[in-house]
């Protein structure tokens, strides 16, 4: 802050009343006059004494984001007025001997529902719930890659489990939304909204290294991550880094994708790591059922020293159980070099590199 006071002589005659502009306003500062006027009666002069503060303001910074955001499209479609595709493709992914069902189904959309890998998309089922209210819409992460399973930009794709449960009361429950999308038939209508969110798109580093925690259906938006890295050809992307997949699910039957994520690791061996944690039917030394935890613990110091690179990126979705497992692993290993996790952990989401969608 800049402070000049000056003092000015200008005739008079018996009085004066003066008037002190304030200087045009600029983008980079604002400057306050503040003016007091002596006025000496029956005197040729009046002394005019004025005080002019300059505050300088330091434009506010913005952050520049390490995620693929630019031109980013949110909420294009709200419920009130959904886009209304059609279901085109809709197959069961799992085998008959998994624990629930979970399809993988793709929508038009005309191009008109752009996205990008990592957003979610909102679907309304039809009807009314219990008091004669049309439903909520539900959130999905998207299960393809920008362009759509077919490469035309005309499609979204979604992988949704099954929800049906026994209550208190033993009755069997359905999921409203899931079930009605699992039994949508190739030419049925779908209404949905958005696209949305931001936390789990990927970086733009070409040469970054991404680890993807996923859990059943949390699997979702790492198709998209892993179509675009390796089933593709883009003119202003190639993928350089390592990216690394761990997916846990219940039984073999119930590995998700598994024969395209398998000829990714064939194509782009040096590229591209794959494991899966399958819980009822692999365990540890110790004999511990194998969670997607208990399978990184086997890494856990590569995983550590990955996490000390500035461009190493982790996504974490599906259960949330996951999420403390991780935490106990990196705990002790953040202890060991000086580091409190909980506090390091949250330096990496500052830097957009520890990124959490969990439910």
């Amino acid at each position: 802050m800049a402070v000049v006071a000056a003092s000015a002589a200008v005739p008079c005659t018996s009085s004066l009343v003066a008037a002190v502009q304030t200087p045009p306003r600029c983008s980079t500062s604002r400057v306050s006059l503040f003016k007091s006027m002596i006025a000496v009666r029956g005197g040729n002069t009046t002394t005019i004494l004025a005080a002019v503060v300059t505050e300088t303001q330091t434009a506010k910074k913005v952050k520049e984001s390490r995620k693929n955001d630019e031109g980013l499209s949110t909420n294009v479609f709200k419920p009130k007025e959904p886009y209304i595709g059609r279901c085109l493709l809709n197959t069961k992914i799992v085998g008959d001997d998994a624990p629930g069902e979970t399809w993988h189904m793709v929508f038009t959309t005309e191009g008109k529902v752009p996205y990008r890998e990592g957003q979610s998309i909102g679907v309304v089922p039809p009807g009314t719930d219990a008091n004669g209210k049309p439903h909520k819409l539900r959130l999905y992460s998207i299960a393809s890659s920008a362009p759509g399973d077919f490469g035309d930009y005309k499609t979204v794709s979604l992988c949704v489990k099954r929800l049906v449960y026994t209550n208190d009361k033993g009755e069997v429950v359905k999921g409203v939304c899931s079930n009605f999308l699992c039994d949508l038939k190739p030419g049925e209508e779908v209404a949905i909204t958005g696209p949305v969110g931001k936390e789990m798109l990927m970086p733009t580093d070409p040469n970054a290294t991404i680890i993807m925690l996923a859990t059943g259906t949390g699997i979702a938006p790492f198709r998209g991550f892993l179509w675009r890295m390796f089933f593709e050809k883009h003119d202003d992307y190639k993928y350089n880094g390592l990216a690394w997949l761990f997916l846990g699910v219940p039984t073999s039957s119930s590995l998700l994708y598994r024969e395209e994520f398998e000829k990714m690791q064939g194509d782009y061996p040096d590229n591209f790591r794959l494991d899966f944690a399958v819980s009822r039917e692999q365990a540890n030394a110790k004999g511990e059922k194998m969670y997607i935890q208990t399978r990184m613990a086997e890494y856990a110091e590569e995983l550590w020293q990955l996490l000390q690179k500035d461009n190493t990126f982790v996504y974490m979705c599906g259960l949330k159980g996951m999420e403390k497992g991780i935490d106990d692993i990196m705990t002790s290993l953040a202890e060991r070099d000086g580091y409190v996790w909980a506090d390091y952990k949250k330096q990496l989401k500052k830097g957009e590199q520890w990124n959490v969608e969990v439910y």
